[in-house]
Protein backbone atom coordinates (compact mmCIF):
# COMPACT_ATOMS: atom_id res chain seq x y z
CA UNK A 1 0.00 0.00 0.00
CA UNK A 2 2.79 2.37 -0.98
CA UNK A 3 0.39 4.73 -2.24
CA UNK A 4 -1.47 5.00 0.79
CA UNK A 5 1.82 5.48 3.82
CA UNK A 6 1.00 6.82 6.96
CA UNK A 7 1.90 10.29 7.35
CA UNK A 8 2.59 12.36 10.21
CA UNK A 9 -0.26 15.07 10.80
CA UNK A 10 0.65 18.21 11.37
CA UNK A 11 -2.20 20.50 13.44
CA UNK A 12 -0.65 24.16 13.99
CA UNK A 13 -2.85 26.29 14.42
CA UNK A 14 -0.50 29.04 12.81
CA UNK A 15 -2.26 29.00 9.42
CA UNK A 16 -5.71 28.13 9.50
CA UNK A 17 -6.90 25.60 6.86
CA UNK A 18 -10.69 26.66 6.92
CA UNK A 19 -11.78 30.23 8.82
CA UNK A 20 -15.66 30.47 9.05
CA UNK A 21 -16.26 34.18 10.88
CA UNK A 22 -20.26 35.09 11.41
CA UNK A 23 -21.67 32.64 8.68
CA UNK A 24 -25.76 32.70 8.77
CA UNK A 25 -27.74 30.71 6.16
CA UNK A 26 -31.26 31.98 5.67
CA UNK A 27 -33.93 30.47 2.96
CA UNK A 28 -36.57 32.23 1.05
CA UNK A 29 -39.25 30.31 0.35
CA UNK A 30 -43.27 31.79 -1.17
CA UNK A 31 -42.05 35.18 0.60
CA UNK A 32 -41.44 33.93 3.41
CA UNK A 33 -37.81 33.47 5.51
CA UNK A 34 -36.51 30.76 7.17
CA UNK A 35 -33.09 30.97 9.07
CA UNK A 36 -31.37 27.79 9.48
CA UNK A 37 -27.65 28.81 10.57
CA UNK A 38 -27.39 32.48 12.66
CA UNK A 39 -24.18 32.99 13.88
CA UNK A 40 -21.44 30.50 13.40
CA UNK A 41 -17.19 31.27 13.82
CA UNK A 42 -14.83 28.41 13.40
CA UNK A 43 -11.46 27.63 12.29
CA UNK A 44 -9.92 24.46 11.49
CA UNK A 45 -6.14 23.40 10.92
CA UNK A 46 -5.59 20.65 8.05
CA UNK A 47 -4.91 18.23 9.57
CA UNK A 48 -7.14 18.13 12.19
CA UNK A 49 -10.71 16.10 12.83
CA UNK A 50 -13.31 18.27 14.02
CA UNK A 51 -16.56 17.28 15.50
CA UNK A 52 -19.50 19.13 15.07
CA UNK A 53 -22.37 18.20 17.56
CA UNK A 54 -25.59 19.85 18.28
CA UNK A 55 -29.71 18.44 18.31
CA UNK A 56 -31.16 17.36 15.14
CA UNK A 57 -32.17 19.38 12.90
CA UNK A 58 -30.36 22.49 14.13
CA UNK A 59 -28.49 23.47 11.05
CA UNK A 60 -25.54 21.05 11.39
CA UNK A 61 -25.86 19.80 7.57
CA UNK A 62 -26.27 23.21 6.29
CA UNK A 63 -23.14 24.25 7.87
CA UNK A 64 -21.50 21.27 5.94
CA UNK A 65 -22.98 21.82 2.57
CA UNK A 66 -21.26 25.53 3.08
CA UNK A 67 -18.30 24.06 3.57
CA UNK A 68 -18.80 21.25 0.04
CA UNK A 69 -19.53 24.76 -1.86
CA UNK A 70 -23.21 22.87 -2.21
CA UNK A 71 -25.07 25.89 -0.46
CA UNK A 72 -23.97 29.96 -0.46
CA UNK A 73 -23.92 31.47 2.88
CA UNK A 74 -26.24 34.23 3.18
CA UNK A 75 -24.03 36.13 5.87
CA UNK A 76 -20.39 36.38 6.92
CA UNK A 77 -17.33 35.22 5.04
CA UNK A 78 -15.78 31.70 4.32
CA UNK A 79 -12.24 30.81 3.64
CA UNK A 80 -10.77 27.26 2.87
CA UNK A 81 -7.30 27.22 1.79
CA UNK A 82 -4.03 28.85 2.25
CA UNK A 83 -1.47 29.85 -0.42
CA UNK A 84 0.51 26.76 0.14
CA UNK A 85 -2.44 24.97 0.26
CA UNK A 86 -5.19 25.86 -2.01
CA UNK A 87 -8.49 24.82 -2.25
CA UNK A 88 -10.84 24.10 -5.31
CA UNK A 89 -14.15 23.56 -4.09
CA UNK A 90 -15.42 20.10 -5.84
CA UNK A 91 -12.39 18.74 -6.58
CA UNK A 92 -10.43 18.90 -3.14
CA UNK A 93 -13.95 17.74 -1.01
CA UNK A 94 -14.75 14.13 -0.25
CA UNK A 95 -18.63 13.65 1.42
CA UNK A 96 -19.58 10.69 3.10
CA UNK A 97 -23.58 10.91 4.16
CA UNK A 98 -25.50 8.95 6.62
CA UNK A 99 -26.22 6.03 3.89
CA UNK A 100 -23.68 4.44 2.05
CA UNK A 101 -25.37 5.63 -1.30
CA UNK A 102 -23.33 2.94 -3.09
CA UNK A 103 -24.65 1.84 -7.13
CA UNK A 104 -26.45 -1.38 -6.94
CA UNK A 105 -25.47 -2.12 -10.24
CA UNK A 106 -21.96 -1.27 -9.71
CA UNK A 107 -19.23 -4.03 -7.98
CA UNK A 108 -17.27 -2.41 -5.12
CA UNK A 109 -14.54 -1.51 -6.93
CA UNK A 110 -16.41 0.27 -9.63
CA UNK A 111 -18.63 2.35 -6.71
CA UNK A 112 -15.30 3.36 -5.35
CA UNK A 113 -14.13 4.50 -8.64
CA UNK A 114 -17.43 6.36 -9.30
CA UNK A 115 -15.68 10.10 -8.56
CA UNK A 116 -12.15 9.00 -10.08
CA UNK A 117 -14.39 8.88 -13.55
CA UNK A 118 -16.07 11.93 -13.47
CA UNK A 119 -13.38 13.83 -12.21
CA UNK A 120 -11.35 12.11 -15.47
CA UNK A 121 -8.49 10.78 -13.07
CA UNK A 122 -5.94 8.69 -15.17
CA UNK A 123 -7.69 5.23 -15.05
CA UNK A 124 -4.95 2.47 -14.15
CA UNK A 125 -3.88 5.18 -11.33
CA UNK A 126 -7.40 4.98 -9.77
CA UNK A 127 -7.61 1.21 -9.67
CA UNK A 128 -4.20 1.08 -7.67
CA UNK A 129 -5.70 3.95 -5.44
CA UNK A 130 -8.98 2.29 -5.40
CA UNK A 131 -7.42 -1.01 -4.32
CA UNK A 132 -5.10 0.54 -1.74
CA UNK A 133 -7.77 2.15 -0.21
CA UNK A 134 -10.20 -0.38 0.02
CA UNK A 135 -7.58 -2.48 2.37
CA UNK A 136 -7.24 0.43 4.38
CA UNK A 137 -10.68 0.16 5.24
CA UNK A 138 -10.45 -3.68 5.55
CA UNK A 139 -12.33 -4.61 2.07
CA UNK A 140 -9.57 -6.10 0.67
CA UNK A 141 -10.96 -9.41 -1.43
CA UNK A 142 -14.47 -7.86 -1.60
CA UNK A 143 -13.65 -6.05 -4.61
CA UNK A 144 -16.14 -7.94 -6.80
CA UNK A 145 -18.75 -7.92 -4.77
CA UNK A 146 -22.10 -5.85 -5.27
CA UNK A 147 -23.28 -3.84 -2.53
CA UNK A 148 -26.62 -6.00 -0.74
CA UNK A 149 -23.26 -8.61 -0.58
CA UNK A 150 -22.04 -6.33 2.06
CA UNK A 151 -23.63 -5.84 5.38
CA UNK A 152 -24.04 -1.85 6.83
CA UNK A 153 -21.10 -1.33 8.38
CA UNK A 154 -18.98 -2.77 5.06
CA UNK A 155 -21.18 -0.59 2.78
CA UNK A 156 -20.01 2.34 4.82
CA UNK A 157 -16.10 1.58 4.67
CA UNK A 158 -16.76 1.54 0.72
CA UNK A 159 -18.09 4.60 0.88
CA UNK A 160 -15.58 5.98 3.23
CA UNK A 161 -12.78 4.39 0.44
CA UNK A 162 -15.22 6.46 -2.24
CA UNK A 163 -14.66 9.63 -0.97
CA UNK A 164 -10.94 9.66 -0.86
CA UNK A 165 -10.39 8.04 -4.40
CA UNK A 166 -9.48 11.81 -5.37
CA UNK A 167 -7.13 12.36 -2.68
CA UNK A 168 -9.30 15.19 -1.62
CA UNK A 169 -8.01 17.66 1.27
CA UNK A 170 -11.19 18.18 2.89
CA UNK A 171 -13.59 15.01 4.16
CA UNK A 172 -16.70 16.07 5.18
CA UNK A 173 -18.95 13.72 7.20
CA UNK A 174 -22.59 13.43 7.56
CA UNK A 175 -23.85 11.41 10.39
CA UNK A 176 -21.99 8.60 8.71
CA UNK A 177 -22.68 5.65 11.38
CA UNK A 178 -26.06 7.14 12.46
CA UNK A 179 -27.66 3.83 10.73
CA UNK A 180 -26.21 1.64 12.24
CA UNK A 181 -26.44 -0.65 15.28
CA UNK A 182 -24.43 0.53 18.17
CA UNK A 183 -21.81 -2.08 18.43
CA UNK A 184 -21.43 -1.70 14.58
CA UNK A 185 -20.99 2.19 15.41
CA UNK A 186 -18.93 1.63 17.73
CA UNK A 187 -16.24 -0.56 15.57
CA UNK A 188 -16.64 1.97 13.01
CA UNK A 189 -15.84 4.75 15.22
CA UNK A 190 -12.53 3.27 15.70
CA UNK A 191 -11.83 2.49 12.20
CA UNK A 192 -12.33 5.94 11.39
CA UNK A 193 -9.87 7.15 13.88
CA UNK A 194 -7.46 4.82 12.31
CA UNK A 195 -8.21 5.85 8.66
CA UNK A 196 -7.88 9.66 9.60
CA UNK A 197 -4.09 8.45 11.26
CA UNK A 198 -3.34 6.76 7.61
CA UNK A 199 -4.09 9.46 5.65
CA UNK A 200 -3.79 12.47 7.41
CA UNK A 201 -7.00 14.41 5.60
CA UNK A 202 -9.01 17.16 7.41
CA UNK A 203 -12.38 15.81 8.52
CA UNK A 204 -15.36 17.84 9.33
CA UNK A 205 -17.95 15.30 11.16
CA UNK A 206 -21.25 15.71 12.48
CA UNK A 207 -22.93 13.95 14.13
CA UNK A 208 -26.10 14.83 17.20
CA UNK A 209 -24.44 11.89 19.29
CA UNK A 210 -22.43 13.23 22.15
CA UNK A 211 -20.25 10.59 23.15
CA UNK A 212 -18.87 10.49 19.51
CA UNK A 213 -18.49 13.85 19.20
CA UNK A 214 -16.01 13.24 22.27
CA UNK A 215 -14.39 10.11 21.02
CA UNK A 216 -13.84 11.29 17.45
CA UNK A 217 -12.88 14.52 17.86
CA UNK A 218 -9.63 16.48 18.27
CA UNK A 219 -12.29 19.43 19.20
CA UNK A 220 -15.97 19.60 19.39
CA UNK A 221 -17.88 22.51 17.66
CA UNK A 222 -20.85 23.03 19.66
CA UNK A 223 -24.09 24.27 17.83
CA UNK A 224 -27.32 25.52 19.76
CA UNK A 225 -30.70 24.30 18.42
CA UNK A 226 -32.05 25.86 15.25
CA UNK A 227 -31.31 28.43 14.16
CA UNK A 228 -27.69 27.56 14.82
CA UNK A 229 -25.52 29.41 16.81
CA UNK A 230 -21.96 29.17 17.99
CA UNK A 231 -22.47 27.69 21.64
CA UNK A 232 -19.13 26.48 22.15
CA UNK A 233 -15.85 25.23 20.78
CA UNK A 234 -14.07 22.93 22.54
CA UNK A 235 -10.32 21.52 22.41
CA UNK A 236 -10.89 17.25 23.46
CA UNK A 237 -6.93 16.44 24.81
CA UNK A 238 -7.28 13.08 24.46
CA UNK A 239 -4.37 11.20 22.11
CA UNK A 240 -4.70 10.34 18.66
CA UNK A 241 -4.62 6.71 19.47
CA UNK A 242 -8.10 6.61 21.23
CA UNK A 243 -10.35 3.55 22.43
CA UNK A 244 -13.83 2.70 23.62
CA UNK A 245 -12.29 2.65 27.25
CA UNK A 246 -12.07 6.21 27.39
CA UNK A 247 -15.54 6.60 27.59
CA UNK A 248 -15.17 5.17 31.40
CA UNK A 249 -12.61 7.92 31.76
CA UNK A 250 -13.77 10.72 34.29
CA UNK A 251 -11.76 13.26 31.83
CA UNK A 252 -14.57 11.83 29.18
CA UNK A 253 -17.69 12.21 31.62
CA UNK A 254 -16.67 15.83 32.17
CA UNK A 255 -16.55 16.67 28.32
CA UNK A 256 -19.52 15.08 27.70
CA UNK A 257 -21.48 16.58 30.90
CA UNK A 258 -19.87 19.97 29.47
CA UNK A 259 -21.79 19.90 26.56
CA UNK A 260 -25.01 18.62 27.54
CA UNK A 261 -25.25 21.54 29.82
CA UNK A 262 -24.07 23.84 26.42
CA UNK A 263 -27.20 22.10 25.09
CA UNK A 264 -29.53 23.10 27.86
CA UNK A 265 -29.91 19.49 28.94
CA UNK A 266 -29.21 18.46 32.83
Amino acid sequence: MHALAERPIERSSAKSFIRLTNVGKTYAKDATEFVAVSDVSFEIASGEFVSMVGPSGCGKTTVLKILAGLHRHSQGEISIGTPEEPFTPGRDVGMVFQQALLLKWRTILDNVLLPAEILGLPHAESVERARDLLAMVGLEGFESRFPHELSGGMQQRAAIARALIHDPKLLLMDEPFGALDALTRDKMNLELLNIWRKSGKTIVFVTHDIAEAVLLGTRAIVLTARPARMAENIPIAFPDERNLDLRTSEVFGSYTRRIYRLLGVG
